[in-house]
């Protein structure tokens, strides 16, 4: 993923502390820790040659690279959806992969809806149908749907937003990426936006990347989280930005977080599993939680 990508030399400039605790996640946490908090580690697509002799068994064939996935990771953050709409046929057939397990597929909001629609229910409404008659095919492996706007909707939009939101099914949980960066930069629209989110019961991505750290937000709408982590190909400070997530994920899950999605992005997703293993290792240490990881293949 390419979003917020910055020079080497912007790079070594950065400061990636994460932004402080808001004030707003305690109208979200109840305080306690839950009895068996879930989490979901992976990637956007399964479908990487890089990993063939990395994760993959060398001479790995495409039509193998999913059933091969879900032996490394228990989730995904299925971007193939974004691209096209899929029908419960081939829907079935990715869920096929992973019966037995516990893995959920996390599918993207086709851009055909978030990208080249005003949201209205004319528009959108018959293809948000098509999509989720598509993506329920699942079933018990359907994951959070995530919605991801374009960086031209900006908050001069979020009535129409809004309105499509608020038509979604609530017995789904669906979370939203905005990009626009007046949602960030203007705090009362920030909070109006959290706010209408905490209302309609939809999580809030938090995207962590070199480039865009207002996207970054922290803010928790939902006793779930989805995080986009975008590393800097094992550049020194992706470790310890991983170190910074699993303290502040013990934190959360402390006051009672219930779920945490976690999908791992690299500039160079070659590298992705090495970062993700990293993670899976940190959340036991800090957080105390197995989460399965990427093994790699043995010389």
């Amino acid at each position: 993923m390419d979003f917020g990508r910055v020079t080497p030399a912007e790079l070594e400039e950065l400061d990636f502390k994460l932004p402080a605790e808001p004030l707003f996640n305690k109208k979200v946490l109840k305080g306690k820790p839950v009895k068996k908090p879930l989490c979901y580690l992976g990637c956007a697509k399964w479908g990487r040659k890089e990993w063939i002799g990395k994760i993959y068994p060398k001479g790995t064939k495409e039509a193998l690279f999913l059933p091969e996935y879900v032996h490394h990771f228990n989730s995904i953050e299925l971007n193939a959806t974004h691209y096209q709409i899929y029908g419960p046929d081939t829907i079935s057939k990715w869920d096929a992969a992973a019966k037995g397990l516990d893995f959920k597929f996390c599918p993207k909001v086709p851009q055909a809806i978030s990208h080249f629609s005003n949201l209205s229910q004319a528009t959108a409404g018959p293809k948000t149908t098509s999509f989720l008659e598509g993506v329920l095919a699942f079933g018990k492996h359907l994951g959070p749907i995530f919605l991801q706007l374009s960086d031209k909707y900006g908050p001069a939009k979020r009535q129409a937003l809004y309105d499509y939101l608020a038509s979604l099914p609530t017995d789904l949980q669906f979370f939203l990426e905005v990009r626009h960066k007046e949602w960030y930069e203007d705090e009362a629209m920030r909070q109006d936006l959290f706010e209408k989110l905490q209302e309609l019961k939809i999580g809030a991505i938090i995207t962590d990347t070199a480039g865009r750290r207002d996207c970054a937000h922290m803010h928790l709408t939902v006793p779930k989280i989805f995080i986009r982590f975008v590393g800097n190909s094992l550049h020194p400070t992706d470790y310890t930005r991983i170190d910074d997530w699993a303290n502040r994920i013990k934190y959360w899950l402390d006051k009672g977080l219930q779920e945490i999605y976690f999908f791992m992005h690299m500039h160079d997703e070659a590298l992705s599993p090495d970062l993700a293993a990293y993670l899976a290792d940190r959340i036991e240490a800090v957080c105390g939680l197995q989460v399965k990881k990427p093994q790699f293949v043995k010389e």
